[in-house]
C-alpha cells in the first residue's frame, strides 16, 4: 500500500485527538470505572472499523448518487449528541462509587458511530485520501479498518484512564457535577464545525 506509514500516523492523530468517543469514555471512566466502560471502549474500536467497511464498500457510491442522505444522517447525529450532551450535564450528582446511570454497551457504542459526525468525517477522509485505482479497493479498506481498529484500543484506553485519574480530584459530588458540565460543553463544542459546514452546504 503507497501510503502506509501515513495511514497509520492518520489513524493515530485522529483517534486520539478529542472528540464524542474520547469525551463519552473519559466520562464513563469517571462514573463507572474501567471494567464497567470496556463495553463501551470495545464498541468503539470495533464499531467504527465495521463502519468504515460498510462506507468503503457500499454507502460511498450511494452518498455520491443523493448526497442529501448524507446529510440527513450529519444532522441526526449532530441533534443526537446535543442529546447527549444534556444527559451528561444533568447526570445526578452522587458519591463516585454508585452508578449516576448505565454505562453505554457493546451494540450501544458501536451503533452510535453512524450518528457521529467526527466518525463520518474521518471514515469518508480515510477513504477518499488513502485508497487508489491500482490496487483492490476490498483489500485497502479492509487495511485501513485494520489500522483504526489496532490503533483505537490503545488511543481510548489513554481516555478511559483519564477518567480514572480524575476520580482523586473529582470526591465530592459537586466536583462531579462540574465535570460532567464541562465534558458536556466540549461535546457540544466538538459538534460546531458540524453544523458550521452543514450551514455552508445549504447556502451553497
Amino acid at each position: 500500500m503507497e501510503y502506509w506509514l501515513t495511514i497509520w500516523i492518520f489513524a493515530i492523530v485522529t483517534s486520539i485527538t478529542p472528540g464524542p468517543n474520547n469525551i463519552m469514555i473519559m466520562t464513563s471512566g469517571l462514573n463507572f470505572g474501567i471494567k464497567r466502560s470496556l463495553p463501551h471502549l470495545f464498541g468503539i474500536c470495533c464499531g467504527f472499523p465495521a463502519m468504515l467497511i460498510v462506507i468503503g464498500l457500499g454507502l460511498s457510491t450511494l452518498f455520491q448518487q443523493y448526497p442529501f442522505l448524507h446529510q440527513v444522517i450529519q444532522i441526526t447525529g449532530a441533534f443526537y449528541l446535543l442529546y447527549l450532551a444534556w444527559l451528561m450535564a444533568n447526570s445526578a450528582s452522587s458519591s463516585l462509587e454508585s452508578a449516576v446511570a448505565k454505562p453505554i454497551s457493546f451494540i450501544q457504542a458501536a451503533l452510535f458511530q453512524w450518528l457521529n459526525p467526527k466518525a463520518w468525517v474521518i471514515a469518508t477522509g480515510a477513504i477518499s485520501t488513502f485508497t487508489t485505482l491500482s490496487v483492490s479497493l476490498h483489500w485497502q479498506v479492509l487495511y485501513l479498518s485494520l489500522v483504526f481498529f489496532i490503533i483505537a484500543i490503545p488511543c481510548m484506553a489513554v481516555w478511559l484512564l483519564g477518567g480514572i485519574q480524575m476520580k482523586k480530584y473529582l470526591a465530592k459530588p459537586s466536583h462531579q457535577r462540574y465535570f460532567n458540565v464541562l465534558m458536556a460543553l466540549l461535546l457540544v463544542g466538538s459538534i460546531i464545525p458540524v453544523f458550521y459546514g452543514l450551514g455552508l452546504a445549504l447556502t451553497s
